[in-house]
C-alpha cells in the first residue's frame, strides 16, 4: 500500500479557484471565437470534392498505441475509400490532465482541429456555443449508419433542439471492482451475492469495506480518481441518493438540498469515522492490490493483471435505489476547421455500424444493436458475458452521466475550493454544502 499524508493549508482553495477562473475565461473566449469564425446553424451534407485532397486531424486524450492504431486503421480505409477527399488523417495526442485547455487553446489561437474528443463535463458548453456543427442531416442520410440505432438517453448531453452535435462514442459504465481475495479471507459476504439477494447497498459495501480495511491493513473502498479533488466523481455514490449539484435544467443550485446532504454525509462519515475509504492525502491503487474495493469504468478491466481474483458488480442502491452512471466522451467536427464538411463525412464513416463495433474493443458503444454481452465479450476478453450484462448492457440504459453544465469550466473549480472545508473529521456537511451552493449560484446564472 502506498499512503502519504499531507498537512492541510487553510488557503488551499484559494488557487485552483483562480486557475479555474483563468482556464474558464479562456475556454469561454475560445469557444465564443470559434462560434463567430464558423457559425452552426447551417447543418453540414455531403461533401464536395476540393480542389486537392486535404489532410484531417482530430484530437484525443489517449496515447493508448493499440487503440490509436485501431482508429488509425479505420482512417486508412476511410482515404482509400475517398482518395478525392483526403489525403491523411492525423490522431493527435493531447495529455487528459490537460486536454481541453490545450483544446481551447487551439481555438483560440486559430489552429481548431478538424475533429475533437469533448468530455462530458463540457458537453452544455461546447454544444451551446455553436463551435460545433449539427451531425444529424448527414448522419440521417448516410446509407447503413442506423442514426435511430442509437440509445436516445446516450444522445441526450450532445442535442440541442433538433440538432446533434457530437457522437458519444464511449458510455462506460461506472461499476464495483472487488478484490475477492481480501474479502473472502477476511470473511465478509460476496457482493456478488448480495446483488443476487437485492442486499447489494451503499451500506452493505461500507460495512464490507470497513472490516476488510481492518483485516487487511490496507484500504476498502476507493472512488477511483476522486482524491478529494475531482468531486464529480462522487455523482456514482449521490446518484443512490438522487442527488445532483444543480437542477436539470442548470439553473439551480441543489448542494444544499437533503437528498445531497445525507449522501454527503455518508461519504464523509465512510472516510473520517468507519475507516471504510481512504482519507485526504491517501493514495490506494485496488489495481494493485491496495483496495478491496473500487468504483471506475468498466474499461479500467484492462489494469487487471491476475495477481488477485476479483469480480465487478454493478454500483449498490442507496436509499433512492440503484442508480446507473456513465462517464462519456463525444467526438465532433468544429465549424471553425477548415473542411467540417469532410470532417463530418469521416466522422461518419469513423462511427458507422461496422466501425464503432470495433472501437466497443475499448468504448462502449451508444448503439442497442451492439450492446450484446456475447459480443461484448468478444471484445472485452477480461469480463465474462455474464458481467458485461449487468454492468455494460443494463448499465447504459437509463444511465445519468456524470455532472455537466454550459458554465462547468468555472463551476468545477469554485466547487474544488468550496468542498476543500468539508473534508476535515470535524465538518459541518450541511453548512459545508449551503456555503457551497452561495458560491456557484451566480454561476449557473451567467
Amino acid at each position: 500500500m502506498s499512503a502519504q499524508h499531507t498537512p492541510r493549508r487553510p488557503n488551499r482553495g484559494a488557487r485552483p479557484r483562480r486557475r479555474a477562473a483563468v482556464a474558464a475565461t479562456a475556454m469561454s473566449a475560445a469557444l465564443a471565437l470559434t462560434a463567430c469564425g464558423g457559425g452552426t446553424d447551417a447543418p453540414v451534407g455531403e461533401p464536395e470534392a476540393p480542389t486537392e485532397p486535404v489532410d484531417l486531424r482530430m484530437t484525443v486524450w489517449t496515447a493508448d498505441e493499440a487503440q490509436l492504431e485501431l482508429f488509425q486503421s479505420i482512417a486508412d480505409d476511410y482515404v482509400a475509400q475517398n482518395p478525392d477527399l483526403v489525403s491523411g488523417v492525423t490522431f493527435e495526442t493531447i495529455p487528459f490532465e490537460d486536454y481541453t485547455t490545450a483544446l481551447t487553446t487551439q481555438l483560440a489561437g486559430g489552429n481548431a482541429p478538424d475533429l475533437a474528443w469533448v468530455f462530458e463535463s463540457n458537453a452544455p458548453e461546447f454544444v451551446s456555443s455553436g463551435a460545433l456543427v449539427d451531425l444529424r442531416p448527414l448522419l440521417d442520410s448516410t446509407e447503413g449508419y442506423a442514426l435511430d440505432d442509437m440509445v436516445p438517453s446516450a444522445l441526450e448531453l450532445w442535442e440541442d433542439g433538433d440538432g446533434l452535435y457530437a457522437y458519444p462514442f464511449s458510455n462506460s459504465p461506472f461499476a464495483m471492482f472487488v478484490n475477492t481475495d481480501q474479502i473472502a479471507a477476511s470473511g465478509q459476504p460476496d457482493p456478488a451475492e448480495l446483488v443476487e439477494s437485492g442486499e447489494w447497498t451503499f451500506d452493505a459495501a461500507r460495512d464490507i469495506a470497513a472490516a476488510t480495511a481492518e483485516d487487511s491493513g490496507k484500504q476498502g473502498l476507493v472512488v477511483r480518481d476522486f482524491e478529494y479533488q475531482a468531486w464529480e466523481n462522487l455523482a456514482t455514490v449521490w446518484s443512490g441518493w438522487g442527488a445532483a449539484p444543480w437542477s436539470a435544467d442548470g439553473t439551480q443550485c441543489t448542494f444544499a438540498e437533503p437528498e445531497m446532504v445525507d449522501a454527503m454525509t455518508w461519504i464523509h462519515d465512510a472516510a473520517f469515522e468507519d475507516g471504510a475509504m481512504p482519507g485526504p492525502g491517501t493514495t490506494a491503487d485496488f489495481f494493485a492490490g491496495d483496495a478491496a474495493m473500487t468504483i471506475t469504468q468498466i474499461s479500467r478491466a484492462s489494469s487487471l493483471d491476475g495477481s488477485f481474483e476479483w469480480d465487478v458488480v454493478p454500483l449498490p442502491a442507496g436509499p433512492a435505489g440503484q442508480q446507473n452512471v456513465i462517464g462519456q466522451a463525444g467526438v465532433g467536427v468544429f465549424a471553425a476547421g477548415e473542411h467540417p464538411d469532410v470532417a463530418a463525412d469521416f466522422l461518419a464513416h469513423f462511427t458507422n455500424p461496422e466501425n464503432a463495433a470495433k472501437l466497443s474493443a475499448y468504448f462502449p458503444p451508444p448503439r442497442a444493436s451492439l450492446l450484446d454481452a456475447e459480443g461484448l465479450a468478444e471484445a472485452n476478453p477480461n469480463l465474462s458475458a455474464e458481467q458485461l450484462q449487468a454492468v455494460v448492457v443494463e448499465g447504459v440504459e437509463d444511465a445519468v452521466t456524470k455532472p455537466a453544465h454550459k458554465n462547468f469550466a468555472k463551476l468545477s473549480g469554485t466547487v474544488r475550493a468550496e468542498l476543500d472545508a468539508l473534508w476535515t473529521a470535524d465538518a459541518d456537511v450541511e453548512a459545508v454544502l449551503t456555503d457551497t451552493c452561495a458560491a456557484v449560484a451566480p454561476l449557473l446564472e451567467e
